[in-house]
């Protein structure tokens, strides 16, 4: 089918698959809505068995047909209420298209004179299972049509009847029943709608290139519900491809024909998933040789949308037992047999180092929630029973036989000791493993409100002791009083400060309360305590930075008192700073001194130091700078 009168074909698949010729997206009246979709859906069906889709003298647009439809469909609600209600197993009613009348009327054997009326083609689908009562559930429809008294012809199908349109070479019936005007739809129908517009898709871009294109999966085989997957297969005659490798091919046509998938299920309306197999048509038969279950199953259960000749017949001649698989085939299925024995032993010990991991990994992480790196394998039982089982008491000498039987099971493996291990001793293992990791989980609760109780008493302490260095040795009460007092109302620090640190002092309270604390709101208050801690370590740090400036005094020395040191009193001492040296004078005596004693002095030295020269001192730095003076 080409896309205009005008429109060369590509003279082989190669040069289709390098042409820039690409299927344009129909414009659709209103939307996506399914039965506004089925004229232009229609539209696209390709040129099937040289007969086509007959079409009528005069076409009508979209928007004339959708109003007849919605008229239609109006007038037949009752009739569609009535048949649910009494054939609750109906998959989908609809109208078929217009044009389709010509096909269906020979098909169905309609007198001449009943198809010059042109009546609506009406369609009931019922599963397989009431075929043997379609007789007398037409007697009945038939009775409410008339109610109706419209120009009806009824049709009643089963899922089967309309397959067999497939596995007869009817493509263009299956096309009609694809392109009909939704009544009621279980589900079925929209996936019909959804593979043959994907079909129609496909054949559009690659033309007689594709051999077959097939529906199977439970859809074929009666088992699909509303939400099922919709699996087809493209085959694709590769014989006249010379200048693409194969693989390169096979990889161009699938993301050719994956693009499409997307389409169809926009002009289709439905949700179901659309699953595509693209295969070429040497591989397929290597398939076939190879005894592939895929491909014999995709033979025995697919049905046909549309075939060149190919598909049927291997459809005919597996049911006839024709197509039989290689020696090599068979040589290759019994050597699987054969190697049962060595799956299963390989899966067992796969078992069993599953249930090591699952038995080690958990066990490290208790150990890092008890504060503790993760110990490497070789070590753990060591570490778990010196932590665990002898310090905190939390697993108990069976606790530790299971990490221990695990590691030894694995160790052996590793080291080549065990090739085998019985299903009886996985199951023991699993049994096991399960008590073990519900015990691990009822540990990280307890090991958390542990540490959550270490937590709090820590950010406590460390909060109190920092604000008795600031304003004494007094209780709580009296100390967020001073912080209030002295630092937030100064605005020394932000006035927040003062809510965190009445929530530190509360923290071990709220820890082993009812209500305890989540690890978030511990989170929260232990980065609120280290800031709050933060805070007044840099104010006292910027109040001895004052006081230590204070202690310290200029000095100028040199002919013309141009040459500067510094003098820093102390509680013990003096030290004279100068030229990069620093001099020690207590008692009036010179000694040599360093950075660190300057410190150790500084630290000592009371916040309130009286500073005063005595006559020693001033005797002494003379002696050391000659004439100087002093800036008090």
């Amino acid at each position: 089918m080409s896309h205009g009168k005008d429109e060369k074909k590509s003279k082989d698949l190669t040069g289709e698959l390098n042409s820039f010729k690409k299927y344009q997206s129909v414009n659709l009246p209103g939307g996506n809505i399914a039965p506004m979709n089925m004229n232009s859906i229609t539209g696209m069906m390709p040129n099937l068995n040289g007969a086509g889709i007959p079409k009528m003298p005069k076409q009508k647009s979209p928007e004339e047909i959708k109003e007849e439809f919605d008229k239609l469909k109006n007038k037949l609600e009752d009739l569609k209420k009535k048949i649910l209600k009494k054939y609750k197993f109906t998959k989908f009613l609809s109208i078929l298209p217009k044009q389709m009348l010509p096909l269906f009327a020979e098909d169905e054997g309609m007198p001449v004179e009943v198809e010059k009326t042109r009546p609506e083609l009406f369609l009931m689908c019922i599963p397989e299972d009431h075929f043997k009562d379609i007789n007398k559930i037409r007697e009945e429809v038939v009775s409410m049509i008339k109610e109706t008294k419209e120009n009806i012809w009824l049709m009643i199908k089963t899922e089967v009847d309309l397959w067999h349109y497939g596995l007869d070479s009817k493509f263009d019936l299956l096309d009609g029943v694809g392109a009909s005007f939704p009544i009621y739809d279980g589900g079925f129908l929209g996936v019909l709608r959804l593979a043959n517009i994907h079909k129609s898709l496909v054949l559009r871009k690659f033309e007689k290139y594709v051999a077959s294109y097939v529906i199977g999966g439970s859809l074929v085989r009666g088992v699909a519900g509303k939400d099922s997957d919709v699996d087809t297969f493209v085959i694709i005659d590769d014989t006249d491809v010379k200048r693409m490798p194969r693989l390169e091919l096979l990889e161009k046509l699938r993301n050719m024909i994956y693009d499409y998938i997307r389409e169809a299920t926009a002009l289709s309306g439905v949700k179901n998933p659309l699953n595509v197999q693209v295969w070429l048509l040497t591989d397929f038969w290597q398939r076939v040789k190879d005894a592939e279950p895929v491909a014999f199953t995709f033979i025995r259960d697919g049905v046909p949308f549309y075939d060149r000749g190919t598909f049927i017949p291997w459809k005919l001649l597996l049911k006839m037992g024709k197509i039989k698989p290689s020696p090599e085939a068979v040589d290759m299925f019994m050597k699987s047999g054969e190697q049962t024995d060595t799956l299963l032993k390989r899966r067992m010990l796969d078992a069993m180092v599953d249930i090591y991991y699952g038995i080690v990994t958990p066990t490290q992480a208790l150990m890092m929630l008890a504060g503790q790196g993760p110990p490497e394998p070789k070590i753990i039982v060591q570490e778990v029973k010196k932590i665990l089982v002898d310090k905190e008491k939390l697993l108990n000498q069976n606790d530790l036989k299971v990490l221990e039987r695990a590691v030894k099971l694995f160790k052996d493996y590793e080291h080549g000791k065990l090739n085998e291990i019985s299903g009886k001793e996985i199951d023991e293992l699993k049994i096991e493993h399960d008590k073990y990791v519900k015990k691990m989980k009822e540990l990280r609760k307890k090991i958390e409100e542990r540490m959550q109780e270490h937590e709090a008493e820590r950010i406590e302490k460390e909060a109190f002791e920092l604000m008795k260095s600031i304003f004494g040795n007094k209780g709580k009460n009296e100390l967020l009083k001073d912080l209030d007092k002295e630092l937030v109302r100064k605005g020394k620090i932000k006035k927040r400060m003062l809510g965190i640190a009445k929530d530190v002092f509360e923290i071990k309270q709220r820890v082993k309360g009812k209500k305890k604390l989540t690890q978030q709101e511990m989170h929260k208050l232990s980065a609120d305590a280290a800031e709050l801690s933060d805070a007044i370590t840099e104010y006292s740090q910027r109040r001895d930075l004052a006081d230590i400036q204070k202690s310290v005094k200029q000095i100028k020395y040199g002919k013309e008192f141009d040459k500067k040191a510094e003098l820093m009193f102390s509680d013990d001492c003096d030290f004279l700073i100068y030229e990069g040296k620093i001099i020690k004078i207590k008692d009036g005596k010179i000694k040599q001194s360093d950075e660190k004693e300057l410190r150790e002095a500084s630290l000592r030295t009371k916040k309130e130091i009286k500073m005063s020269l005595s006559s020693e001192t001033l005797s002494a730095i003379r002696k050391e700078l000659g004439d100087f003076t002093v800036t008090m």
